[in-house]
């Protein structure tokens, strides 16, 4: 859930201007997440989100560059835990996980920003990923074998 919720936590503030940790825990019980004021605080500081000047003039959060390489680290090693299988069926690919992994690579996935993947529904050991085009489905393929190669 955590992984999943820093994903969010990121997503967040990437598309809004999130000024407060009220604004931030506000968006995440919208988005189905139950936290509280010291879990906000915590993943603030576990993420290491930082106030930059928004173009209102007031502040914001925002994940620092290097930050942003650790975490795609992370969820590469995430991705590379759960990973069993992968099949495609048109431009939808199918992956098998490790039973009880499918959300946290998922989320992985999500996290990774790949733009060939248009959106994922995990269940318990395996995940649709809807692609934009059959053509991306091979490419999206290819980059997640690299990935879980170690050939990246």
């Amino acid at each position: 859930m955590k992984i999943e919720r820093h994903s969010k936590i990121i997503q967040l503030i990437n598309e809004f201007d999130i000024e407060t940790q009220d604004d931030l825990a506000h968006r995440l019980t919208q988005a189905g997440f139950n936290v509280t004021q010291a879990t906000i605080s915590r993943d603030i500081r576990e993420l290491r989100l930082t106030k930059v000047p928004s173009t209102n003039g007031k502040h914001k959060y925002v994940v620092l560059q290097n930050q942003a390489s650790k975490l795609n680290e992370k969820y590469i090693r995430i991705l590379r835990d759960g990973f069993l299988s992968m099949d495609k069926a048109q431009n939808i690919l199918v992956i098998k996980t490790v039973s009880g992994m499918a959300m946290a690579v998922a989320a992985a996935l999500d996290a990774l920003d790949f733009y060939e993947i248009v959106g994922c529904i995990a269940g318990d050991d395996t995940i649709f990923c809807a692609i934009r085009t059959e053509d991306e489905t091979i490419k999206i393929m290819e980059k997640i074998n690299r990935i879980v190669s170690h050939n990246n």
